[in-house]
């Protein structure tokens, strides 16, 4: 299996993932121009697309699906809520979707994905874990807080992107709304670097060896200070085994095999 992020961050979100002889994405929120030149800079091939499954529907990681769809044929995942809300934006077009329930595992070619709840202030957010054989990959990219199940999709897990969205001393320094300091803090808003941390130092299993640290704040964050709390979080824990990397929204991460 191996995993490669097209993009991550507020302007747009995109992942790759191949395993089981097939090549699916994780949302589809940069323009269908970005999203092809990246998969080639990838080593990608668009047309060969299984899937492309959706985390949730907020602008950020669907903003691509009206164009992109219209020009490869690419079967389209979600739950029913995210479906609903993605459509609702694009009302003169007819997306061709498959419908997943929430908590419920699908398969893609070769791959088993389970869907799992996380909280964010969408429809139906979920997060995914992609199996095939005994590689797994932990996807959770928006969410406010760490519940028992996100937790519980961690274990087992060889590789995990996982959002360190913003550093709150300066989310509550910077020129934001009081309203929107809240929504980005709250339990439903998205996860501080030191709440990552946290779930990563108390959570993190055995056979965890790469973290990639995603949805990083422009305003209220910086790669470093991202990687910094987590690099603490994990030697504390005795995981210096553990590599860190911080996403980035302008250019395509380097293509992970495990």
């Amino acid at each position: 299996m191996d995993v490669c992020v097209l993009g991550s961050g507020s302007k747009g979100n995109c992942i790759a993932v191949s395993g089981g002889g097939t090549t699916v994405l994780v949302d589809l929120g940069l323009s269908t121009r970005q999203t092809v030149c990246r998969m080639r800079e990838a080593g990608i091939d668009p047309s060969a697309l299984g899937g492309i499954l959706f985390t949730h529907d907020h602008s950020d990681h669907y903003e691509g699906i009206e164009v992109f769809s219209r020009k490869f044929d690419v079967p389209l995942y979600a739950n029913e809520g995210t479906a609903d809300g993605i459509d609702r934006q694009f009302p003169a077009s007819r997306f061709a979707w498959t419908i997943f329930e929430t908590s419920r595992s699908l398969t893609i070619g070769g791959l088993t994905i389970d869907t799992f709840s996380v909280p964010h202030d969408a429809a139906d957010p979920v997060g995914f874990v992609f199996h095939e054989g005994d590689r797994h990959l932990f996807v959770a990219t928006d969410l406010g807080c760490v519940t028992t199940v996100v937790r519980s999709h961690l274990e087992a897990c060889q590789v995990a992107v996982l959002e360190s969205n913003h550093d709150y001393e300066m989310l509550m320094a910077s020129d934001r709304s009081y309203m929107l300091k809240q929504r980005i803090a709250g339990r439903s808003g998205h996860l501080s670097n030191d709440d990552a941390a946290e779930l990563i130092r108390c959570s993190a299993p055995d056979t965890l060896r790469r973290l990639l640290l995603a949805h990083l704040s422009e305003e209220c964050n910086t790669p470093q200070l991202a990687v910094s709390t987590m690099r603490r979080a994990l030697d504390a824990a005795g995981r210096e085994d553990v590599a860190v990397t911080a996403l980035s929204q302008n250019t395509v991460s380097e293509r992970i095999s495990f």
